[in-house]
């Protein structure tokens, strides 16, 4: 494996770790060239374990053999990237934490019905575009036993650096893919029936036993300040709230999605129990 020694931000290949955009390392237009970066040693091996192809790395000197070493041995002939501390800062924009970070192919997108063949409960993140809330309904998502994510366009790429890191890798554990708008006419076609989250005079409580019965349910998430489009709402299946005292009307996305996706994951074994 090279490793290679820069002394320049201008060095050739390592502008996926510093002057080409989230949007540019995603490339639309060709989505089989598309590049996404991974952080931290564990968040790259959990990559690893999952299939996904790592393409370049760059690391600080003292991770070579140290934080590095079993990242690099993995990877095979691809060049890995090194230099001042300082000068890998200046690149990302940011100082290594962790001393590692690997560039890694962008898989194509999978077919909705491909990543929901055999689930039974599924989440619709639409519209929620900051990457920390996805990174963490993600990585509920993985340990509390959501079957697949399913994103609106208008959502946040799980991809993003920051969402995959806070994510700890979780992205790389749960099925995904991008579905069309509007989401429920395609989840009906899947064989689901929808769960809109939110305030409204008609909503049942997240643990009515009506939801314990639903062999396939899809749940649908929207953002904290503006919720979900009327339309959504008016389209699903069942408006669903979380009880809550003192006052509170709502929580953070993330958190909400952590909730209801604990209480979806009982009452699904409960109902086979």
């Amino acid at each position: 494996m090279p490793i290679i020694e820069i002394s320049s931000l201008d060095h050739p290949g390592v502008e996926v770790y510093g002057t080409l955009t989230e949007a540019q390392l995603r490339n639309r237009l060709e989505p089989d060239k598309g590049i996404f970066i991974a952080e931290s040693p564990k968040v790259i091996h959990v990559a690893l374990d999952a299939g996904y192809e790592p393409l370049s790395l760059l690391c600080e000197r003292r991770h070579i053999t140290g934080d590095a070493a079993g990242i690099i041995e993995r990877c095979g002939d691809i060049p890995v990237y090194t230099g001042d501390r300082e000068l890998l800062a200046a690149l990302t924009g940011y100082t290594l934490t962790r001393g590692v970070l690997c560039a890694m192919r962008r898989p194509l997108p999978r077919p909705a019905n491909e990543i929901c063949h055999g689930a039974s409960r599924v989440v619709v993140i639409d519209g929620v575009t900051d990457t920390t809330n996805i990174g963490a309904i993600f990585r509920s998502a993985a340990a509390l036993g959501i079957d697949a994510v399913l994103l609106t366009p208008t959502a946040c790429d799980p991809l993003n650096r920051r969402a995959v890191r806070v994510s700890m890798g979780s992205v790389f554990l749960v099925p995904w893919t991008w579905i069309d708008e509007p989401v429920t006419p395609h989840l009906h076609e899947l064989g689901f029936k929808t769960a809109a989250m939110a305030l409204s005079d008609d909503s049942i409580s997240l643990d009515d036993p009506i939801l314990k019965h639903e062999p396939r349910l899809a749940l649908i998430m929207g953002t904290e300040g503006d919720g979900l489009a009327h339309h959504v709402i008016s389209e699903a299946d069942f408006t669903v709230r979380i009880p809550m005292k003192h006052g509170v009307d709502s929580l953070n996305v993330a958190a909400a999605a952590a909730v209801a996706f604990w209480e979806l994951r009982k009452t699904l074994n409960n109902s086979h129990s």
